[in-house]
């Protein structure tokens, strides 16, 4: 049988049911100054569930995004908190890998904030230098539109890391992009890339997917969401994770069920996005074993 690459679940939503407070536009990261090892322990309890990779807290960690929130100046010490919180629980497990998280720049699912190339280029650059001293890899998540893909690659190749590209689609139809341009658009750019994902999607469109990343021939895979679709107010100014609700229909099993789907369609590397949770870990790793599949 194949050899499976388990990711992690989502970290931002954890939080919100591990810490209690009201999330702020910066939640993740502003929860790793306020509650000094949870993300930790998000981490661990990844690990222990059957994730192979623990990704870095660092998604927000923007110099955009610190804007106007009092923390500008702590920049590179917050990508270095994320990554100590990220050793610290592989550290404890005794073995996994650490993939540098780099999310969108201005906000998720709105490539019309993607500012100019040279601007983006430079951005996810400074990023990928930080997060590459201390990660194995890289992973540019939640990748909406062509441009995004191509500036957030030309970025972290300013690195020698492996540099794995997540694409976002459209929750209805998952031969777009976010942007509304065609997911067979971003082939020629996400060509440069050592492995090509769909993340931040709903299960059912990340299955659609599939079949268009497939003929890249490299390693492919997905990490979904499951909550209900992106809302409204999701897409205002300065967002809150709590706009959005899990959906009652996406527990472990249900989840799970997508994953294996996906691995059918010759996807080697799997895992959650938002609100999948420690216990879907689990389920995928216990349904991949049980078909005699290897988690790597």
């Amino acid at each position: 049988m194949t050899q499976v690459t388990l990711l992690d679940g989502g970290m931002g939503q954890e939080l919100i049911h591990r810490a209690g407070d009201r999330p702020t536009p910066l939640w993740s990261t502003q929860v790793m100054a306020e509650h000094p090892g949870m993300v930790q322990g998000v981490h661990a309890d990844f690990f222990a569930a059957g994730a192979t990779i623990a990704t870095t807290n660092s998604y927000a960690i923007h110099r955009d995004r610190l804007e106007g929130t009092g923390l500008e100046d702590q920049f590179s010490a917050l990508h270095a908190k994320a990554i100590a919180e990220a050793q610290a629980a592989r550290a404890a497990h005794g073995s996994g890998k650490i993939a540098g998280g780099i999310g969108p720049l201005g906000a998720s699912y709105r490539p019309d904030l993607h500012p100019p190339s040279d601007v983006a280029v430079r951005l996810f650059g400074e990023v990928a230098q930080l997060l590459a001293e201390e990660c194995d890899f890289l992973v540019l998540e939640t990748v909406a539109s062509v441009a995004h893909a191509r500036d957030a690659l030309e970025g972290a190749r300013q690195t020698d890391l492996p540099v794995w590209l997540s694409l976002t689609v459209s929750d209805t139809d998952g031969t777009r992009l976010r942007s509304g341009e065609p997911l067979t658009e971003t082939l020629e750019v996400a060509a440069a890339a050592d492995a090509v994902l769909i993340n931040c999607s709903a299960p059912e469109a990340v299955t659609q997917a599939m079949p268009v990343i497939a003929k890249l021939g490299k390693p492919f895979g997905g990490y979904a969401n499951a909550f209900e679709q992106i809302t409204e107010d999701f897409l205002k100014e300065k967002p809150t994770v709590d706009a959005l609700k899990a959906r009652r229909d996406m527990g472990p099993r249900a989840y799970a069920g997508y994953v294996m789907q996906w691995v059918g369609l010759g996807a080697t590397i799997v895992g959650g996005c938002c609100e999948v949770s420690p216990a879907h870990i689990a389920e995928i790793a216990r349904r991949l074993e049980a078909v005699g599949h290897t988690i790597v």
